[in-house]
């Protein structure tokens, strides 16, 4: 679905948050919200993710108007946010609360699609064998891909990631921000996640939305996210960051479509 924002504004007594800000991510797409602490990154989600309501605006899925709530947009935390003492596949199974209730849930009444639902989303982030795992047993990166798979069982046509990988190893952080990427592409899901790592931005994002001050100073595809803008955006960074970050943006895509090549051949 389409994603729009129009003129939105958020005020916290004299302080300016978002200060009417407007762009708009096309059905499909993957798209990071860069910018500093305070920038108003955190902000924007909770809007969308309907948890704060906006001073003056609009925000539309598919032109119809987000006021509340809503069981179709999925969130991924940066702190997991799961039950700790439940299984993988228990906490996935929380995704269905919108449409089971509490009570049921709380006596495991989930339908069996429900069921299925939950087995078919651990799979997709590579956890199916670890659905009986409590996840207070599990890496922080395994987490974070429960957190995922919990969110896909809501069935979003929306998914939002507030810093989801700022508090995991590289190696983590990659492989959360692949499996985030394959469920878009897969699934057509319009995806926007706030990032702060630019390397990992740029290997993963098709849409930047740049923050500043609550503004909005850019709004375009990877290869208009020019040092400049980043220095725009940050303040002065360091060039061998962005370079690194083109150069391993190259070499993933390379890899990427040598493996679809193979898996394509007879």
């Amino acid at each position: 679905m389409t994603l729009r924002i129009e003129k939105l504004t958020k005020q916290y007594g004299d302080m300016t948050a978002l200060s009417e800000i407007s762009f708009e991510i096309s059905d499909g797409t993957f798209a990071v919200v860069l910018g500093e602490s305070g920038a108003g990154k955190s902000t924007l989600l909770r809007i969308l993710n309907g948890l704060t309501q906006p001073t003056s605006g609009g925000v539309y899925l598919d032109g119809d108007e987000i006021t509340n709530s809503r069981s179709d947009v999925g969130m991924v935390f940066q702190q997991h946010n799961l039950v700790e003492e439940l299984s993988a596949y228990s906490n996935a199974l929380t995704g269905t609360l919108n449409r089971t209730g509490f009570f049921r849930s709380l006596l495991n009444r989930q339908s069996v699609e429900d069921r299925e639902l939950a087995l078919e989303a651990l799979e997709t982030v590579g956890l199916l064998e670890e659905a009986g795992q409590k996840v207070n047993s599990m890496s922080g990166g395994q987490q974070q891909r429960v957190g995922i798979a919990r969110a896909l069982v809501q069935r979003p046509n929306l998914l939002l990631a507030d810093e989801p990988v700022a508090s995991l190893d590289p190696s983590s952080a990659e492989t959360v921000m692949e499996y985030l990427e394959e469920t878009a592409e897969t699934r057509n899901l319009t995806t926007l996640a706030s990032l702060h790592q630019v390397n990992i931005a740029r290997e993963f994002g098709e849409q930047f939305i740049g923050l500043k001050d609550g503004d909005v100073i850019f709004d375009g595809p990877r290869e208009e996210l020019t040092t400049g803008v980043l220095e725009e955006i940050y303040g002065d960074i360091e060039t061998d960051e962005l370079r690194e970050g083109t150069e391993r943006t190259e070499t993933n895509e390379s890899r990427r479509k040598s493996n679809a090549s193979i898996g394509t051949q007879p």
